[in-house]
């Protein structure tokens, strides 16, 4: 009987020692876990922040765009009746082909040549080697009587017209582009406002 008591005393000491061996493991394992997820929530916080940042950044871009455009000095276009589209960077000039053209034609009128050589002196001093764009437009009129076979070649030659007086005017031939775009963008429900030219300036 006193041997069996022993060998159970000397079992619980086992057990109590290995139960005391466990203790350390199973805190490491518990501190662990702790900090795993506090790990986690800075983690998602961080997440959150960057992308708070990434809208503040985007905003502050904005304004500061709007600021510049604010800020910018209004060019002799502008002050000639051009609009400036902050989006694009550019300038367009509208000039009616009334003031232009005799109908059908596609030779400057005289008067016409003053305002042409402002803007291309403009070009010159404030837009050199920027882009400019020179385009036609008619109404939606069919052709009849002035020889041309549509719409699309008569604004396209009016276009060129303006775009080779620039250019004896100044302008250099290698920042121009020109074109027409016969009756198919129209500006309002009047014939006489959809035909026009526009000079179209980049700012950037």
């Amino acid at each position: 009987m006193q041997r069996i008591r022993m060998i159970v005393a000397a079992g619980l000491v086992v057990g109590i020692g290995l139960a005391g061996g466990c203790q350390p493991w199973k805190q490491k394992y518990q501190t662990c876990n702790a900090d795993l997820e506090n790990l986690k929530g800075l983690f998602d916080g961080a997440q959150g922040s960057l992308a708070q940042c990434e809208a503040e950044k985007s905003q502050l871009e904005m304004a500061n765009k709007q600021l510049q455009d604010e800020g910018r000095k209004k060019g002799g276009l502008e002050e000639m009746g051009g609009k400036y589209d902050p989006a694009s960077g550019k300038i367009t000039v509208t000039l009616a082909n009334d003031v232009l053209f005799d109908s059908g034609k596609v030779t400057l009128k005289s008067t016409s040549k003053t305002q042409l050589g402002r803007i291309a002196s403009i070009i010159e001093e404030e837009h050199a080697n920027k882009e400019v764009l020179v385009i036609g437009h008619t109404d939606t009129d069919p052709i009849k009587k002035s020889g041309w076979k549509d719409n699309w070649q008569l604004s396209t030659e009016r276009a060129l017209a303006v775009t080779r007086y620039l250019i004896e005017q100044g302008v250099s031939a290698k920042q121009i582009i020109a074109g027409g775009r016969g009756e198919h963008h129209p500006v309002g429900s009047s014939k006489a406002s959809n035909r026009r030219v526009e000079v179209i300036v980049s700012t950037r």
